[in-house]
């Protein structure tokens, strides 16, 4: 499975990382994971905050990050996959 720790796309030599996805939902994510393992894609996913619930709770998201020069065939296929709402367009 091509999913990495988020450190290893940081080691020096490697290319310089972009948000490609966030997964609001534990279903997104999974579905994301699917998609991008399918194609190969070399991913890392972080936990990070994206605001609070209705009683004050943080909540996170997941957030998928890839090689910046792949980001764009990467959004294009989460796209063509159904997953459109959660790509990041940098």
């Amino acid at each position: 499975m091509p999913r990495i720790d988020p450190l290893e796309l940081e080691q020096p030599g490697d290319q310089e990382l972009a948000r490609v996805f966030i997964a609001s939902t534990m279903v997104e994510a999974r579905r994301a994971e699917e998609v991008l393992s399918h194609h190969d894609v070399r991913y890392a996913v972080v936990a990070e905050p994206i605001g609070r619930t209705l009683f004050g709770s943080p909540r996170n998201a997941a957030v998928f990050y890839v090689a910046a020069v792949d980001a764009d065939l990467c959004a294009s296929i989460l796209t063509t996959n159904g997953l459109a709402f959660g790509v990041i367009e940098e």
